[in-house]
């Protein structure tokens, strides 16, 4: 998934130039290395060392002087240690996440997001342990001493004309969702005649109270 112009838009409305980062579950580092130029320093924590290795790779490349990539479990990892003053989390929400920056952030500063929707893959059947509806994501925040300021649904309804077409759209998932017992629900819903496929995320902007 591409970065969303309206979380970035988000993001860019904060004082980013004199701001240290945290970026969890960051991957690659698709979102690490588009702050990296944006901020003073950016750290991206993941769990997968190869995807690490990969953006330590790709930020050796642009030459980025104020960016660092750890292998850490960011539901188990506190954040206070790294100092930051915005944490980020680019699909990777969960409540420990948002337990873990409650407790790193200082009143006034931003935890930014972008979580799994409910409705996100639907068509299988299946919701994810990682996807909110708002009222979900909302108490998360509040619990955890954040002042929501932006959640907002990003949905994309892809619609075909066969069951080939709709096979076409989630050839990249098959083998992900026949592990995880999607694949089999979403055969079944496309010869029952159902002829869509959604995407939806949370757009999630909050500050520590």
């Amino acid at each position: 998934m591409s970065l969303s112009p309206r979380f970035l838009a988000a993001l860019a409305a904060e004082d980013l130039g004199a701001l240290r980062v945290l970026d969890v579950g960051c991957g690659a580092g698709r979102l690490t290395l588009w702050l990296a130029p944006r901020v003073k320093h950016v750290i991206g924590l993941d769990r997968d060392l190869t995807a690490i290795r990969d953006a330590r790779r790709l930020g050796g490349v642009a030459r980025l002087s104020n960016v660092e990539f750890h292998e850490a479990d960011v539901e188990r990892e506190e954040y206070d240690r790294w100092q930051p003053d915005l944490i980020t989390a680019h699909l990777c929400a969960s409540d420990a996440i948002i337990e873990r920056a409650g407790r790193a952030l200082a009143p006034g500063q931003c935890l930014a997001m972008v979580a799994f929707h409910v409705e996100q893959w639907k068509e299988t059947g299946k919701v994810s342990r990682f996807a909110y509806d708002e009222a979900r994501i909302e108490r998360a925040l509040r619990v955890h001493g954040f002042a929501p300021e932006v959640i907002e649904v990003e949905r994309e309804v892809t619609r075909f004309a066969s069951v080939e077409e709709g096979l076409a759209a989630a050839v990249g998932l098959e083998d992900k969702w026949r592990v995880d017992g999607r694949w089999f629900r979403y055969i079944a819903f496309l010869e029952e005649g159902g002829r869509t496929l959604t995407r939806a995320h949370l757009i999630v902007k909050a500050r520590r109270s």
